[in-house]
């Protein structure tokens, strides 16, 4: 039966790919369609407000500048509200400001699109905070890294046309996609008893006549966002664990295909840029295979029980319960866990510090490949890294000059992706050292044993892949912790972007080679085995000596 239901909600999603990835690239293509008459007025407002007269394509350099100009407005502007949070308006509960540090980790978390939360959200932010602040980043840094993906495919896949403008990508990403869909989820979540309020924290007493204060407020409208932008914070500290956030298996469902789906569907909307569907199936097929393998690790893990209570001999015929809502059980636990670190969410329904030793070491793989689904472009793009890096390996042995979607693949490129592939390690496990090497890392370990390695260990690398899980169990609201996983957030979302939109702008300019007898295809069962072979012999080179200092020696440990 619990087999059954993650079958039911991937055989869902399967079926909402196609649609979904249609609509993206009728959004997204810039040829005329009949979303322009429902949305084409409302946009039109939007580009009077801030003066674009001129939509016309940007090359790869402006386009990126764009990007990285409109994030930093919005982290200064979202910096100085939390420093000022305590004197604004939308504060009925008496919330003070937060400290420089902590607003630092939480603007460049918000804006990476990781939503990492070195904060409670129902005692650290003010409804006003919550919604100007986290809210808003919500939208804007998902609609950020959408456009960016983008105009990737527009480059790889287009000769001439330049990758896009961004501010009319980055407004069509709102209009089109994330405010009606966001609008439509919130209502759903309100109809399930997920509350939407702007009333201060009730006051009650229990039968005993103890006071207890129940947080409330604007949780529905963060859900839906937080789950479509693949953001991840929680609008409690619990995040979806919390029955107000997360209140029935439905709407456990719900929040998964609310992060999965548009992430599922960027691979086929590819292959329609592409004018190739075959080709995008052959990209979504790699992912799910991955997805799948990673899903079976963490269910089974966790169905086979903590090894600890199995060695004392009792019952744990229903799994490892450990930190799970009993609401939920395994089956959602696990796949609700897969799910948000395949789609770099960071939402969590289960606290990931309780998995079992291999439970746990699943979501971490996840989050090092970076590769699986992936946020709002992030999985995809990186997918396409390794998709070129196969072809130029095959190309290499072959004794041709390799070639992808009709253009060569030279020693620029693959500069560019070496800088890519290499930098999301460099930036997880450099720090990760050094956070062992000072008591300011140690000190907020909880668990001194492998599992301490974990714990540090799950913390950077879900602040290098974009992703904003915690681990828990890590005492991470410090000078030190604020500040190193604030840098690797930084690192992580824009060292990758800047680096691929450079491939994406470096292939755009070349001309098509003619398609001959002895060129590579990229749109067959042959290619999709060399792109999960790529992917796991590069993560696992780079990745393996660590898992097995931490996950893999726990395991084996408690065994």
């Amino acid at each position: 039966m619990e087999i059954l239901q993650m079958i039911i909600v991937i055989a869902v999603l399967l079926l909402l790919v196609k649609p979904v990835g249609t609509y993206l690239f009728h959004i997204f293509s810039n040829e005329p369609n009949r979303t322009d008459r429902v949305f084409g007025k409302i946009e039109n407002v939007f580009y009077k407000i801030i003066g674009l007269k001129n939509r016309s394509s940007m090359g790869w350099k402006k386009y990126v500048f764009s990007m990285i100009i409109t994030n930093i407005v919005l982290v200064a502007v979202s910096y100085i509200i939390l420093r000022l949070m305590g004197g604004l308006p939308g504060n009925p509960n008496k919330i003070g400001n937060m400290e420089a540090t902590l607003s630092f980790n939480t603007v460049i978390s918000f804006m990476t699109n990781t939503n990492l939360q070195h904060y409670s959200g129902e005692s650290g932010m003010s409804y006003f905070g919550q919604m100007a602040v986290i809210t808003m980043m919500m939208f804007t840094s998902a609609a950020s890294g959408l456009v960016v993906a983008i105009a990737f495919i527009r480059g790889i896949t287009r000769r001439g046309e330049g990758l896009g403008n961004f501010f009319e990508d980055f407004i069509k990403a709102h209009v089109r996609l994330y405010l009606p869909i966001a609008v439509l989820v919130t209502l759903v979540l309100v109809g399930l008893q997920v509350p939407q309020t702007l009333s201060p924290t009730a006051v009650v007493h229990s039968l005993s006549g103890v006071e207890q204060q129940i947080p409330m407020g604007p949780i529905a409208s963060l859900e839906s966002i937080k789950h479509l932008g693949t953001n991840g914070g929680g609008f409690f500290g619990v995040n979806s664990a919390h029955p107000f956030e997360n209140p029935r298996p439905i709407t456990n469902v719900i929040e998964i295909l609310s992060m999965w789906t548009i992430s599922a569907a960027l691979p086929y909307t590819f292959g329609l840029f592409a004018r190739n569907k075959k080709q995008g199936w052959i990209i979504f097929t790699a992912m799910m295979t991955l997805f799948i393998a990673f899903l079976c690790l963490t269910y089974f893990s966790e169905k086979a029980g903590n090894p600890v209570i199995n060695q004392l001999g009792m019952d744990s015929s229903i799994g490892s319960m450990e930190g799970k809502e009993v609401r939920f059980g395994v089956a959602q636990s696990a796949l609700f866990t897969t799910v948000t670190t395949a789609a770099t969410t960071g939402s969590v329904d289960n606290m990931h510090d309780t998995l079992t030793p291999l439970g746990g070491l699943a979501p971490l793989a996840e989050m090092m490949l970076n590769v699986v689904f992936g946020g709002k472009g992030v999985g995809f793009v990186n997918m396409m890294m390794y998709a070129i890096l196969g072809v130029f390996i095959c190309g290499l042995m072959v004794g041709r000059t390799p070639e992808f979607l009709g253009r060569k693949i030279e020693g620029r490129e693959m500069k560019l992706i070496a800088i890519a592939i290499l930098a999301h390690p460099f930036i997880i496990l450099v720090p990760t050292a050094i956070s062992f090497m000072t008591h300011l890392g140690t000190d907020a370990l909880t668990n001194p044993t492998y599992h301490g390695l974990s714990q540090s260990l799950y913390e950077y690398t879900s602040s290098a892949a974009n992703n904003g899980s915690g681990f828990e169990g890590l005492a991470d609201n410090t000078t030190f912790w604020n500040v190193s996983t604030g840098l690797v957030m930084l690192f992580g979302r824009y060292i990758s972007i800047i680096a691929l939109m450079g491939v994406a702008g470096s292939l755009a300019s070349k001309k098509l080679v003619p398609e001959t007898i002895g060129t590579f295809r990229t749109d067959n069962k042959l290619f999709a085995g060399i792109l999960i072979g790529t992917v796991l012999l590069i993560g696992a080179l780079t990745f393996l000596p660590v898992i097995v200092l931490g996950p893999v020696a726990e395991f084996l440990t408690l065994k």
